[in-house]
Protein backbone atom coordinates (compact mmCIF):
# COMPACT_ATOMS: atom_id res chain seq x y z
CA UNK A 1 0.00 0.00 0.00
CA UNK A 2 1.51 3.53 -0.80
CA UNK A 3 2.53 5.47 1.92
CA UNK A 4 0.66 8.93 2.67
CA UNK A 5 2.20 11.93 3.71
CA UNK A 6 1.44 15.23 4.15
CA UNK A 7 3.57 17.99 3.13
CA UNK A 8 3.95 21.05 5.03
CA UNK A 9 6.60 24.11 4.53
CA UNK A 10 7.61 24.27 8.04
CA UNK A 11 6.86 21.53 11.10
CA UNK A 12 5.73 24.13 12.94
CA UNK A 13 2.67 24.86 10.19
CA UNK A 14 1.24 21.77 11.69
CA UNK A 15 -0.33 23.10 14.74
CA UNK A 16 -2.57 19.64 15.69
CA UNK A 17 -1.45 17.86 18.88
CA UNK A 18 -0.69 15.05 17.13
CA UNK A 19 -0.66 13.95 13.44
CA UNK A 20 -2.48 10.58 11.50
CA UNK A 21 0.54 10.25 8.65
CA UNK A 22 4.07 11.49 8.42
CA UNK A 23 4.64 15.15 7.65
CA UNK A 24 7.31 16.22 5.54
CA UNK A 25 8.76 19.60 4.94
CA UNK A 26 8.33 21.04 1.71
CA UNK A 27 12.09 21.56 0.69
CA UNK A 28 12.91 18.04 1.89
CA UNK A 29 10.08 16.39 -0.07
CA UNK A 30 11.51 18.43 -3.19
CA UNK A 31 15.50 18.15 -3.15
CA UNK A 32 15.98 14.07 -1.05
CA UNK A 33 16.23 11.80 -3.77
CA UNK A 34 14.20 9.10 -1.24
CA UNK A 35 11.27 11.07 -2.15
CA UNK A 36 11.51 10.26 -6.10
CA UNK A 37 10.76 6.90 -6.16
CA UNK A 38 7.16 6.30 -6.73
CA UNK A 39 4.50 4.71 -4.70
CA UNK A 40 3.46 8.00 -2.40
CA UNK A 41 -0.04 9.87 -1.72
CA UNK A 42 1.18 13.07 -1.02
CA UNK A 43 -1.13 16.03 0.70
CA UNK A 44 -0.09 19.37 0.00
CA UNK A 45 -0.86 21.36 2.89
CA UNK A 46 2.00 24.19 2.08
CA UNK A 47 1.41 27.94 2.98
CA UNK A 48 1.00 28.66 -0.67
CA UNK A 49 0.14 27.14 -3.91
CA UNK A 50 0.01 30.17 -6.05
CA UNK A 51 1.59 29.95 -9.84
CA UNK A 52 5.14 28.77 -8.97
CA UNK A 53 5.37 28.77 -5.22
CA UNK A 54 6.63 26.39 -3.32
CA UNK A 55 3.57 24.61 -2.81
CA UNK A 56 2.84 24.73 -6.55
CA UNK A 57 6.47 23.08 -7.18
CA UNK A 58 5.33 20.26 -4.65
CA UNK A 59 2.42 19.22 -6.72
CA UNK A 60 4.11 19.72 -9.89
CA UNK A 61 6.89 17.55 -8.93
CA UNK A 62 4.80 15.10 -7.08
CA UNK A 63 2.74 14.43 -10.69
CA UNK A 64 6.60 14.48 -12.39
CA UNK A 65 7.48 11.90 -9.94
CA UNK A 66 4.02 9.45 -10.34
CA UNK A 67 2.78 9.93 -7.02
CA UNK A 68 -1.05 10.73 -6.34
CA UNK A 69 -1.33 14.37 -4.62
CA UNK A 70 -3.86 17.10 -3.89
CA UNK A 71 -4.10 18.97 -5.21
CA UNK A 72 -3.27 18.62 -8.99
CA UNK A 73 -1.53 21.78 -10.33
CA UNK A 74 -4.92 21.37 -12.90
CA UNK A 75 -6.83 21.64 -9.98
CA UNK A 76 -4.60 24.30 -8.18
CA UNK A 77 -4.78 26.29 -11.84
CA UNK A 78 -8.73 25.90 -11.89
CA UNK A 79 -8.96 27.79 -8.71
CA UNK A 80 -7.20 30.69 -9.13
CA UNK A 81 -9.19 31.64 -11.99
CA UNK A 82 -12.70 32.15 -11.59
CA UNK A 83 -14.03 32.07 -15.29
CA UNK A 84 -12.25 28.08 -14.62
CA UNK A 85 -14.58 27.28 -12.11
CA UNK A 86 -17.57 29.62 -12.35
CA UNK A 87 -19.59 27.10 -14.31
CA UNK A 88 -19.71 24.32 -11.58
CA UNK A 89 -21.00 26.58 -9.11
CA UNK A 90 -24.78 26.96 -10.28
CA UNK A 91 -25.02 22.88 -9.54
CA UNK A 92 -23.63 23.07 -6.32
CA UNK A 93 -26.89 25.51 -5.25
CA UNK A 94 -29.52 22.65 -5.01
CA UNK A 95 -27.29 21.74 -2.06
CA UNK A 96 -28.34 25.39 -0.39
CA UNK A 97 -31.51 25.34 -1.88
CA UNK A 98 -32.70 21.93 0.25
CA UNK A 99 -31.72 24.04 3.67
CA UNK A 100 -34.88 25.79 5.56
CA UNK A 101 -34.76 29.49 4.93
CA UNK A 102 -34.06 30.06 9.20
CA UNK A 103 -30.77 27.78 8.43
CA UNK A 104 -30.10 29.74 5.43
CA UNK A 105 -30.35 33.30 6.79
CA UNK A 106 -28.07 31.60 9.60
CA UNK A 107 -24.77 30.38 7.03
CA UNK A 108 -21.42 32.30 7.76
CA UNK A 109 -20.07 34.19 5.22
CA UNK A 110 -17.03 31.91 5.22
CA UNK A 111 -16.76 27.79 5.34
CA UNK A 112 -13.38 26.03 5.60
CA UNK A 113 -13.62 22.44 3.92
CA UNK A 114 -10.78 19.98 5.06
CA UNK A 115 -10.84 16.99 2.55
CA UNK A 116 -14.34 16.95 1.92
CA UNK A 117 -15.57 17.32 5.52
CA UNK A 118 -16.78 20.94 7.46
CA UNK A 119 -17.32 21.67 11.08
CA UNK A 120 -20.44 23.25 10.29
CA UNK A 121 -23.12 20.02 10.05
CA UNK A 122 -25.65 21.90 7.67
CA UNK A 123 -22.86 22.65 5.06
CA UNK A 124 -21.73 18.81 5.12
CA UNK A 125 -23.08 18.12 1.59
CA UNK A 126 -21.76 20.50 0.06
CA UNK A 127 -18.12 20.43 1.61
CA UNK A 128 -18.49 16.51 0.18
CA UNK A 129 -19.40 17.53 -3.11
CA UNK A 130 -16.90 20.10 -3.67
CA UNK A 131 -13.58 18.03 -2.67
CA UNK A 132 -15.46 15.22 -4.83
CA UNK A 133 -15.46 17.79 -7.48
CA UNK A 134 -12.25 19.72 -7.00
CA UNK A 135 -10.32 17.59 -4.80
CA UNK A 136 -8.25 20.55 -2.89
CA UNK A 137 -7.71 19.44 0.73
CA UNK A 138 -8.01 23.04 2.36
CA UNK A 139 -10.64 25.01 0.82
CA UNK A 140 -12.14 28.67 1.76
CA UNK A 141 -15.77 28.95 0.60
CA UNK A 142 -17.32 32.14 0.08
CA UNK A 143 -21.04 31.98 0.63
CA UNK A 144 -23.58 35.40 0.02
CA UNK A 145 -27.21 35.30 1.33
CA UNK A 146 -29.87 37.50 -0.84
CA UNK A 147 -33.19 37.78 -0.68
CA UNK A 148 -33.67 34.32 0.97
CA UNK A 149 -31.09 32.38 -1.55
CA UNK A 150 -27.48 31.91 -0.19
CA UNK A 151 -25.06 31.06 -3.27
CA UNK A 152 -21.33 29.89 -3.39
CA UNK A 153 -19.74 33.29 -4.94
CA UNK A 154 -16.52 32.02 -4.70
CA UNK A 155 -13.50 28.87 -4.08
CA UNK A 156 -9.81 29.44 -3.47
CA UNK A 157 -7.14 27.19 -1.41
CA UNK A 158 -7.15 28.00 2.21
CA UNK A 159 -3.25 28.12 4.01
CA UNK A 160 -2.57 25.99 7.01
CA UNK A 161 -1.33 28.79 8.52
CA UNK A 162 -4.88 30.53 8.81
CA UNK A 163 -6.18 27.91 10.95
CA UNK A 164 -6.84 28.22 14.50
CA UNK A 165 -5.86 25.57 16.87
CA UNK A 166 -9.50 23.74 16.90
CA UNK A 167 -9.51 24.24 12.88
CA UNK A 168 -5.85 22.52 13.37
CA UNK A 169 -7.21 19.55 14.96
CA UNK A 170 -10.34 19.23 12.77
CA UNK A 171 -8.03 19.10 9.96
CA UNK A 172 -6.01 16.46 11.93
CA UNK A 173 -9.33 14.26 12.40
CA UNK A 174 -10.13 15.02 8.45
CA UNK A 175 -6.64 13.22 7.04
CA UNK A 176 -6.91 10.22 9.34
CA UNK A 177 -10.30 9.61 8.43
CA UNK A 178 -9.19 10.42 4.31
CA UNK A 179 -6.61 8.18 4.63
CA UNK A 180 -8.90 5.29 6.36
CA UNK A 181 -11.36 5.17 3.60
CA UNK A 182 -8.72 5.42 1.21
CA UNK A 183 -7.38 7.55 -1.93
CA UNK A 184 -10.20 9.80 -3.91
CA UNK A 185 -9.28 11.95 -7.08
CA UNK A 186 -11.44 14.66 -8.12
CA UNK A 187 -14.49 13.21 -10.20
CA UNK A 188 -14.12 13.39 -13.72
CA UNK A 189 -16.63 15.77 -15.58
CA UNK A 190 -18.24 14.28 -18.18
CA UNK A 191 -17.39 14.96 -21.93
CA UNK A 192 -20.18 15.83 -24.67
CA UNK A 193 -19.34 15.50 -28.25
CA UNK A 194 -17.54 18.98 -36.12
CA UNK A 195 -16.62 22.45 -36.11
CA UNK A 196 -12.90 23.01 -35.00
CA UNK A 197 -11.69 26.42 -33.44
CA UNK A 198 -8.08 27.47 -33.98
CA UNK A 199 -6.86 30.17 -31.76
CA UNK A 200 -4.26 32.09 -33.30
CA UNK A 201 -2.75 35.52 -32.18
CA UNK A 202 -2.30 37.59 -35.79
CA UNK A 203 0.05 40.37 -33.71
CA UNK A 204 2.12 37.44 -32.24
CA UNK A 205 6.16 37.94 -33.25
CA UNK A 206 6.67 34.07 -32.89
CA UNK A 207 3.91 32.14 -33.61
CA UNK A 208 4.48 28.21 -33.37
CA UNK A 209 2.70 28.57 -37.39
CA UNK A 210 3.18 31.24 -40.31
CA UNK A 211 -0.05 32.42 -41.97
CA UNK A 212 0.91 30.11 -44.73
CA UNK A 213 0.68 26.88 -42.50
CA UNK A 214 -2.24 28.17 -40.98
CA UNK A 215 -4.21 28.19 -44.07
CA UNK A 216 -3.08 24.69 -44.63
CA UNK A 217 -4.79 23.44 -42.05
CA UNK A 218 -7.99 25.32 -42.57
CA UNK A 219 -7.14 23.56 -45.89
CA UNK A 220 -6.89 20.32 -44.82
CA UNK A 221 -9.93 20.60 -42.35
CA UNK A 222 -12.39 21.07 -45.14
CA UNK A 223 -10.71 18.32 -47.11
CA UNK A 224 -11.50 16.13 -44.61
CA UNK A 225 -15.57 17.46 -43.62
CA UNK A 226 -14.35 20.06 -41.10
CA UNK A 227 -14.72 23.55 -40.80
CA UNK A 228 -11.94 25.16 -39.49
CA UNK A 229 -12.03 28.70 -38.13
CA UNK A 230 -9.98 30.92 -36.77
CA UNK A 231 -10.62 32.15 -33.46
CA UNK A 232 -8.76 34.82 -30.72
CA UNK A 233 -8.43 35.24 -27.10
CA UNK A 234 -12.05 37.48 -27.37
CA UNK A 235 -13.83 34.35 -28.20
CA UNK A 236 -13.41 32.81 -24.86
CA UNK A 237 -17.46 32.77 -24.55
CA UNK A 238 -17.43 30.85 -28.19
CA UNK A 239 -16.21 27.87 -27.20
CA UNK A 240 -18.95 25.70 -27.02
CA UNK A 241 -20.10 26.25 -30.32
CA UNK A 242 -17.29 23.64 -31.41
CA UNK A 243 -16.59 20.43 -31.16
CA UNK A 244 -12.39 20.74 -31.13
CA UNK A 245 -9.97 23.26 -30.31
CA UNK A 246 -6.57 23.59 -31.88
CA UNK A 247 -4.14 26.28 -30.35
CA UNK A 248 -1.96 27.69 -32.76
CA UNK A 249 -0.44 30.70 -30.79
CA UNK A 250 2.33 29.87 -28.03
CA UNK A 251 1.15 28.90 -24.99
CA UNK A 252 1.83 29.63 -21.42
CA UNK A 253 0.48 28.33 -18.01
CA UNK A 254 -0.53 31.55 -16.03
CA UNK A 255 -2.27 33.19 -19.92
CA UNK A 256 -5.61 32.98 -21.82
CA UNK A 257 -4.71 29.96 -23.37
CA UNK A 258 -4.16 27.84 -21.02
CA UNK A 259 -7.93 28.99 -20.02
CA UNK A 260 -9.05 28.06 -23.49
CA UNK A 261 -7.25 24.86 -22.87
CA UNK A 262 -8.93 24.11 -19.69
CA UNK A 263 -12.32 25.53 -20.59
CA UNK A 264 -12.24 23.23 -23.78
CA UNK A 265 -12.03 20.03 -22.00
CA UNK A 266 -14.86 21.01 -19.58
CA UNK A 267 -17.04 21.63 -22.36
CA UNK A 268 -15.79 18.20 -23.62
CA UNK A 269 -14.12 19.44 -27.03
CA UNK A 270 -11.23 17.59 -28.43
CA UNK A 271 -8.31 20.29 -27.77
CA UNK A 272 -4.92 19.76 -28.77
CA UNK A 273 -2.94 21.24 -26.92
CA UNK A 274 -4.81 19.71 -24.00
CA UNK A 275 -4.37 21.11 -20.39
CA UNK A 276 -2.27 18.47 -19.00
CA UNK A 277 0.21 18.40 -21.65
CA UNK A 278 0.57 22.50 -21.60
CA UNK A 279 1.07 22.56 -17.44
CA UNK A 280 3.64 19.16 -17.81
CA UNK A 281 5.57 21.12 -21.27
CA UNK A 282 5.94 24.74 -19.80
CA UNK A 283 7.53 24.18 -17.05
CA UNK A 284 11.39 22.89 -17.19
CA UNK A 285 11.46 21.84 -13.54
CA UNK A 286 8.58 19.13 -13.73
CA UNK A 287 10.86 17.76 -17.19
CA UNK A 288 13.92 17.36 -15.80
CA UNK A 289 12.26 15.40 -12.99
CA UNK A 290 10.05 13.29 -15.18
CA UNK A 291 12.98 12.41 -17.77
CA UNK A 292 14.73 11.80 -14.83
CA UNK A 293 12.64 9.41 -13.19
CA UNK A 294 12.04 7.68 -16.33
CA UNK A 295 15.58 7.42 -17.00
CA UNK A 296 15.69 9.54 -20.30
CA UNK A 297 18.97 10.24 -21.04
CA UNK A 298 19.47 14.25 -20.43
CA UNK A 299 21.72 17.11 -19.82
CA UNK A 300 22.71 16.54 -15.88
CA UNK A 301 20.42 19.10 -14.38
CA UNK A 302 19.87 20.37 -11.11
CA UNK A 303 16.52 21.68 -9.74
CA UNK A 304 17.35 24.81 -7.61
CA UNK A 305 16.20 27.83 -5.59
CA UNK A 306 18.56 29.85 -3.50
CA UNK A 307 19.86 27.79 -1.25
CA UNK A 308 21.31 25.32 -4.27
CA UNK A 309 23.13 27.98 -6.06
CA UNK A 310 26.36 27.79 -4.56
CA UNK A 311 26.88 24.19 -5.41
CA UNK A 312 25.98 24.53 -8.74
CA UNK A 313 29.81 25.25 -9.88
CA UNK A 314 31.07 22.20 -8.47
CA UNK A 315 28.00 19.82 -9.93
CA UNK A 316 27.82 21.26 -13.58
CA UNK A 317 30.98 23.20 -14.23
CA UNK A 318 31.12 26.27 -16.33
CA UNK A 319 30.15 27.01 -18.66
CA UNK A 320 26.30 26.19 -17.84
CA UNK A 321 22.59 27.05 -18.96
CA UNK A 322 20.34 28.30 -16.91
CA UNK A 323 16.43 27.98 -17.53
CA UNK A 324 13.59 29.63 -15.95
CA UNK A 325 10.69 27.16 -15.54
CA UNK A 326 8.70 28.61 -18.56
CA UNK A 327 10.07 29.96 -21.89
CA UNK A 328 10.00 28.63 -25.54
CA UNK A 329 11.38 29.98 -28.42
CA UNK A 330 14.85 29.92 -26.56
CA UNK A 331 13.68 32.54 -24.31
CA UNK A 332 14.79 32.25 -20.52
CA UNK A 333 17.32 30.34 -21.42
CA UNK A 334 20.58 31.69 -20.70
CA UNK A 335 24.36 30.68 -20.11
CA UNK A 336 26.71 31.91 -17.44
CA UNK A 337 30.16 31.94 -17.86
CA UNK A 338 31.28 31.94 -14.19
CA UNK A 339 30.22 32.27 -11.17
CA UNK A 340 29.40 36.34 -10.85
CA UNK A 341 27.28 35.53 -14.06
CA UNK A 342 25.70 32.79 -12.21
CA UNK A 343 24.51 34.73 -9.19
CA UNK A 344 23.37 37.70 -11.51
CA UNK A 345 21.09 34.91 -13.49
CA UNK A 346 20.15 32.95 -11.14
CA UNK A 347 18.67 36.06 -9.19
CA UNK A 348 16.72 37.32 -12.05
CA UNK A 349 15.04 34.08 -12.00
CA UNK A 350 14.28 33.00 -8.42
CA UNK A 351 13.04 36.49 -8.61
CA UNK A 352 10.08 35.05 -10.80
CA UNK A 353 9.69 31.35 -8.93
CA UNK A 354 10.74 29.78 -6.11
CA UNK A 355 12.55 27.45 -8.62
CA UNK A 356 14.78 27.33 -11.66
CA UNK A 357 16.73 24.58 -13.77
CA UNK A 358 20.32 24.36 -14.04
CA UNK A 359 21.95 22.24 -16.58
CA UNK A 360 25.66 21.14 -17.86
CA UNK A 361 26.10 23.00 -21.11
CA UNK A 362 26.38 20.76 -24.78
CA UNK A 363 27.25 22.96 -27.63
CA UNK A 364 25.92 21.19 -30.74
CA UNK A 365 25.77 22.33 -34.16
CA UNK A 366 22.26 21.69 -34.37
CA UNK A 367 19.31 20.53 -32.42
CA UNK A 368 17.01 17.24 -33.55
CA UNK A 369 13.01 18.21 -33.37
CA UNK A 370 11.21 15.34 -34.51
CA UNK A 371 7.19 15.97 -34.11
CA UNK A 372 5.34 13.48 -32.43
CA UNK A 373 1.10 13.39 -32.88
CA UNK A 374 -0.71 10.22 -31.06
CA UNK A 375 2.65 8.34 -30.21
CA UNK A 376 3.96 8.81 -33.50
CA UNK A 377 6.66 10.31 -35.12
CA UNK A 378 5.26 12.98 -37.62
CA UNK A 379 8.31 15.21 -38.94
CA UNK A 380 11.97 15.34 -38.14
CA UNK A 381 13.52 18.52 -38.18
CA UNK A 382 17.53 20.05 -37.85
CA UNK A 383 17.74 23.20 -36.37
CA UNK A 384 20.83 24.78 -36.75
CA UNK A 385 22.79 27.04 -34.46
CA UNK A 386 22.25 31.30 -34.87
CA UNK A 387 25.26 32.59 -36.64
CA UNK A 388 27.83 32.95 -33.91
CA UNK A 389 25.42 31.68 -30.89
CA UNK A 390 24.81 28.74 -29.12
CA UNK A 391 21.63 28.52 -29.88
CA UNK A 392 18.92 28.39 -32.58
CA UNK A 393 17.38 31.59 -31.72
CA UNK A 394 19.67 34.14 -31.01
CA UNK A 395 17.31 37.24 -29.15
CA UNK A 396 20.79 39.52 -29.31
CA UNK A 397 21.41 39.57 -32.31
CA UNK A 398 22.55 42.97 -34.17
CA UNK A 399 19.65 44.13 -36.43
CA UNK A 400 17.18 41.63 -34.63
CA UNK A 401 16.24 38.10 -33.67
CA UNK A 402 18.16 35.58 -35.84
CA UNK A 403 17.76 32.19 -36.53
CA UNK A 404 20.12 29.56 -37.91
CA UNK A 405 18.49 27.45 -41.12
CA UNK A 406 16.58 24.26 -40.59
CA UNK A 407 17.10 20.71 -42.52
CA UNK A 408 13.52 18.33 -42.65
CA UNK A 409 14.30 14.77 -43.21
CA UNK A 410 11.77 11.84 -43.89
CA UNK A 411 10.92 10.02 -40.39
CA UNK A 412 12.14 6.96 -42.55
CA UNK A 413 15.47 8.52 -43.40
CA UNK A 414 16.44 9.73 -39.56
CA UNK A 415 18.15 7.70 -37.56
CA UNK A 416 16.28 5.34 -36.32
CA UNK A 417 17.81 6.06 -32.25
CA UNK A 418 17.03 9.56 -32.18
CA UNK A 419 12.82 9.01 -33.30
CA UNK A 420 12.54 6.03 -30.97
CA UNK A 421 14.09 8.40 -28.13
CA UNK A 422 11.79 11.16 -29.36
CA UNK A 423 8.53 9.06 -29.10
CA UNK A 424 9.22 7.58 -25.95
CA UNK A 425 9.72 11.08 -24.41
CA UNK A 426 6.90 12.58 -25.99
CA UNK A 427 4.68 9.61 -24.32
CA UNK A 428 5.51 10.59 -21.10
CA UNK A 429 4.30 13.46 -21.41
CA UNK A 430 0.37 12.29 -23.27
CA UNK A 431 -0.63 11.46 -26.83
CA UNK A 432 -1.01 15.06 -28.14
CA UNK A 433 0.85 16.90 -30.51
CA UNK A 434 4.24 17.42 -29.15
CA UNK A 435 8.06 18.82 -30.44
CA UNK A 436 11.03 16.68 -29.10
CA UNK A 437 14.38 18.63 -28.83
CA UNK A 438 17.38 16.13 -28.32
CA UNK A 439 21.39 16.54 -29.12
CA UNK A 440 23.50 14.55 -30.28
CA UNK A 441 26.72 14.19 -28.73
CA UNK A 442 29.60 12.48 -28.50
CA UNK A 443 27.96 10.64 -24.86
CA UNK A 444 25.11 9.68 -27.06
CA UNK A 445 21.79 11.01 -27.34
CA UNK A 446 20.28 13.45 -24.46
CA UNK A 447 16.56 14.77 -24.86
CA UNK A 448 16.58 18.95 -23.90
CA UNK A 449 12.91 19.20 -23.32
CA UNK A 450 9.55 17.90 -24.83
CA UNK A 451 7.33 21.02 -26.34
CA UNK A 452 4.02 21.42 -26.52
CA UNK A 453 2.39 23.71 -29.65
CA UNK A 454 5.68 22.71 -31.69
CA UNK A 455 6.61 25.08 -34.68
CA UNK A 456 4.69 23.97 -37.72
CA UNK A 457 5.80 26.64 -40.78
CA UNK A 458 5.19 26.14 -44.45
CA UNK A 459 8.36 25.95 -45.64
CA UNK A 460 9.96 24.15 -43.02
CA UNK A 461 8.47 21.33 -40.68
CA UNK A 462 6.39 20.63 -44.28
CA UNK A 463 9.02 20.38 -46.78
CA UNK A 464 9.42 16.54 -46.98
CA UNK A 465 5.51 15.63 -46.62
CA UNK A 466 3.87 19.10 -47.70
CA UNK A 467 0.24 19.36 -47.42
CA UNK A 468 0.09 15.72 -46.21
CA UNK A 469 1.66 17.12 -42.77
CA UNK A 470 -1.19 19.02 -41.85
CA UNK A 471 -3.75 16.24 -43.56
CA UNK A 472 -2.14 13.99 -40.89
CA UNK A 473 -2.82 16.42 -37.99
CA UNK A 474 -6.49 16.89 -39.06
CA UNK A 475 -6.98 13.79 -39.19
CA UNK A 476 -5.96 12.86 -35.65
CA UNK A 477 -8.92 15.38 -34.84
CA UNK A 478 -11.35 13.90 -37.19
CA UNK A 479 -10.37 10.34 -35.48
CA UNK A 480 -10.76 11.62 -32.20
CA UNK A 481 -14.30 13.37 -33.01
CA UNK A 482 -15.69 10.09 -34.74
CA UNK A 483 -14.57 7.79 -31.72
CA UNK A 484 -16.41 10.24 -29.52
CA UNK A 485 -19.33 10.53 -31.66
CA UNK A 486 -19.73 6.42 -31.13
CA UNK A 487 -19.91 7.03 -27.37
CA UNK A 488 -22.90 9.68 -27.48
CA UNK A 489 -25.00 11.50 -30.32
CA UNK A 490 -23.63 14.48 -31.64
CA UNK A 491 -24.33 18.11 -30.00
CA UNK A 492 -27.37 20.35 -31.79
CA UNK A 493 -27.32 23.71 -30.78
Amino acid sequence: MAEPIVVVESLRDWKAATAPVRLVEADDYLADPAFAESGLHVINLCRSTRYQSLGYYCSLLAEARGHRVLASVATLQDLSRKILYGSEIPALARYLDRLDAATRQSLPEHCHVFLGQCENSHLAPLARRLFEQFAVPLLDVELRYRDGVVRVVGLRTLSIRALERSEADFLADAVAAYVTRGWRTARKRRTSRFDVAMLVDPDEDQPPSNRAALKAFVAAGRKLGLEVEQIGKRDFGRLAEFDALFIRETTRLNHYTYAFSRRAEQEGLVVMDDPTSILRCTNKVYLAELLTRHKVAAPKACIFGDNEIARLPDMLGFPMVLKAPEGAFSKGVFKADNVAELERIAAELLDESELALAQEFMPTEFDWRIGVLGGKALYVCQYLMAGGHWQIVDYAAEGGVSEGDSRTLAVEDAPANVVRTAVRAANLIGDGLYGVDLKQTAHGLKVIEVNDNPSIDAGIEDAVLGDVLYERIMGEFLKRLERRTEARPRRHG
